[in-house]
C-alpha cells in the first residue's frame, strides 16, 4: 500500500513538474499536434455548418466554405426569413441578401452589409476555427511564460498572447488541457489607449466536444460569456 501510495505522488510530482517547466513553443506544438496531427490546416478545403443560439434570438444557421489554397470564402447565413450571403474570393468581395446581389446602397446600408463585413466574417471563421494552428501566423506574439490557472474548478496550462499593432489590440489567452494538450477554453480583453488591458472587457468562450474534418479535431460547440459577470451570450454549434 505504500508503494502504491509512493508511485502515485511520484507520477503526480512528475507531471506537475512537467507541465511547470515545459516552453510556451513546446505546449503550442503540442496542442497543434493534438488538434492537426497531419498538418492540414494550410490546404484545409472543407464546408461545415454553424448553428448559433441566443438568448430571446431566433437561431441562425450559416453554412461557411473555407478553401484556404485558393483563398475562398464564403458565408451564407439564414435567420428567419433573412437570408445573407458574404463571398471573398481572392480578395474580390460579393454580397447577396435573399438570392438578390444588385442591391442598391440603401439596402447594403439598411441590412449592415459590406465587403468590410465580408472580410470581417473571413477573419472571424478562419481565425477561431483554425485554432491553435493561427496562433504562428505573423504578427501573433505568444509570452514565453506558461502559466497553470484553475478555471471552472479545471486547471489548465494557459498561453497568453498579443498582436502586432496591425493585427489586433486585445490581449488573448489560450487555456489547454495539461495532459491531452487540446484547446478547452479561449478568452480575450481589450486595452484601452495606453495598451493596458482592461480586465472587466471582452469574453471568454468554452470549448466542448470535437468533430473531425479534413483530420483536424475542431471544437463542435462553443458556448460565449462575458468576463465582467459570466453572463451567458450566446452557443455556436457545428454540424457537418
Amino acid at each position: 500500500m505504500k508503494l502504491l501510495t509512493l508511485l502515485v505522488v511520484l507520477v503526480f510530482n512528475f507531471q506537475l513538474i512537467t507541465a511547470q517547466s515545459i516552453s510556451s513553443s513546446l505546449l503550442l506544438k503540442k496542442s497543434i499536434a493534438y488538434h492537426d496531427p497531419n498538418n492540414q490546416w494550410s490546404t484545409f478545403a472543407g464546408e461545415f455548418d454553424i448553428v448559433m443560439e441566443m438568448p430571446d434570438n431566433p437561431k441562425r444557421i450559416s453554412h461557411i466554405t473555407i478553401k484556404l489554397p485558393e483563398e475562398y470564402f464564403k458565408v451564407k447565413a439564414s435567420r428567419d426569413t433573412l437570408v445573407t450571403e458574404y463571398t471573398v474570393d481572392k480578395g474580390k468581395c460579393t454580397i447577396s441578401l435573399n438570392g438578390k446581389t444588385d442591391l442598391s446602397k440603401a439596402e447594403l446600408f439598411s441590412n449592415n452589409l459590406s465587403c468590410e463585413r465580408a472580410n470581417m466574417y473571413k477573419d472571424y471563421y478562419t481565425y477561431l476555427y483554425g485554432l491553435p494552428m493561427k496562433l504562428k501566423d505573423k504578427g501573433t506574439n505568444i509570452s514565453e511564460t506558461v502559466k497553470r490557472k484553475i478555471f471552472k474548478g479545471k486547471e489548465y496550462l494557459v498561453l497568453k498572447a498579443t498582436y502586432d499593432e496591425a493585427v489586433g489590440s486585445d490581449v488573448w489567452y489560450f487555456y489547454f488541457d495539461p495532459e491531452t494538450f487540446a484547446m478547452e477554453i479561449y478568452q480575450f480583453f481589450k486595452t484601452d489607449e495606453n495598451g493596458k488591458l482592461k480586465p472587466e472587457s471582452g469574453e471568454y468562450i468554452m470549448l466542448s466536444d470535437t468533430e473531425t474534418i479534413n483530420q483536424i479535431k475542431i471544437p463542435k460547440e462553443r458556448a460565449w460569456y462575458y468576463n465582467k459577470d459570466d453572463a451567458y451570450l450566446a452557443t455556436d454549434t457545428l454540424e457537418k
